[in-house]
């Protein structure tokens, strides 16, 4: 039966995978047409499908106490295969990535390493959400690799230090795709913040829901970046052609879905889990922002295909 497999790779979320990787390809100044990026969207798939089955392999004895309808305690997929095809998925992705797109050794090994590292102590250790960051962060440069290890000729003991950097005024700086890839991995790591605090109710002092939010807003922060790097923001006259304001579309849309995610998240009980969703249907929508630099109409595509995942999660669970 497939549908075990789906549930344990919490299949609704793998499109997310997809616009992550196809925003840092495009942010390096990488083609549509370009066949590499398939095989970095499949790598992309292979590692993130192989994670979250190790996710549930490694949480098992706690599911057996508390989620027995998960695929490995109710028995449809054993303990053993759920490793074995996980950890094959794992190396399997990493061998596309490295040895046929040519992504960064260093980069795709580390990541790797975050997603071993929070499957196996996220359970104990709370802290493990900003790894959970550090693995969107890290797929974002991955698909971002090829094309600018190339064009800077560097080697690759050079990469993982000068990866998506761009020099500027005799100094190096971030690019835009490390901008936006940190701005992602904040918002990965304030929707799940977010969300401990909303369960948690009064324990949760001010500073630390300010904390929470402001790295859920962290993406619109990098677009703000982005575009004073890149000069896409010009002063308006009378007669002025108004299609650069067409690029603010996408941030409002960003802020009215957090802001709808926020409504249903403090009705508390199951409705946090329902925001929580929501939120990670919303990943497209913040690497939308990160495209809208470069091609307006895939952008919007990208917010397009938001409330689709989250219709598909009525299928299959996000988390």
């Amino acid at each position: 039966m497939i549908r075990p497999w789906l549930e344990l790779a919490r299949i609704s979320n793998l499109p997310t995978v997809w616009t992550n990787v196809t925003a840092g390809w495009l942010l390096a100044d990488g083609g549509l047409g370009n066949p590499v990026l398939l095989w970095m969207l499949l790598a992309g798939s292979l590692l993130y499908t192989g994670g979250m089955i190790l996710n549930d392999a490694a949480d098992v004895k706690f599911d057996r106490e508390h989620r027995k309808e998960r695929p490995i305690p109710s028995g449809k997929v054993s303990a053993v295969m759920a490793w074995s095809v996980g950890l094959g998925m794992l190396v399997g992705g990493w061998c596309v990535a490295v040895l046929v797109a040519g992504a960064s050794v260093s980069i795709t090994t580390a990541l790797v390493g975050c997603i071993l590292f929070y499957d196996l102590y996220h359970k104990p250790w709370s802290g493990a959400v900003w790894v959970m960051g550090m693995c969107r962060v890290l797929l974002m440069l991955m698909a971002m690799g090829p094309g600018i290890s190339v064009r800077l000729g560097l080697s690759e003991a050079a990469q993982l230090f000068n990866l998506g950097c761009v020099y500027d005024t005799g100094h190096w700086s971030l690019s835009p795709v490390q901008i936006m890839a940190l701005g992602l991995g904040g918002y990965i790591v304030g929707l799940t913040m977010v969300a401990r605090l909303e369960s948690k109710k009064g324990s949760a002092s001010p500073g630390q829901r300010l904390f929470a939010y402001a790295l859920l807003g962290m993406p619109v922060i990098s677009f703000a970046v982005i575009l004073m790097r890149l000069g896409n923001f010009k002063p308006l006259s009378i007669l002025a052609d108004f299609t650069p304001l067409l690029l603010f579309i996408i941030p409002g849309v960003f802020v009215l879905w957090v802001m709808f995610a926020m409504r249903v998240m403090r009705q508390g009980g199951p409705a946090i889990g329902r925001a929580v969703g929501l939120l990670l249907a919303g990943i497209p929508i913040v690497d939308a922002l990160a495209v809208s630099v470069v091609s307006l109409p895939l952008a919007l595509g990208f917010v397009a295909l938001a409330p689709v995942l989250r219709l598909w999660q009525r299928w299959i669970a996000a988390t």
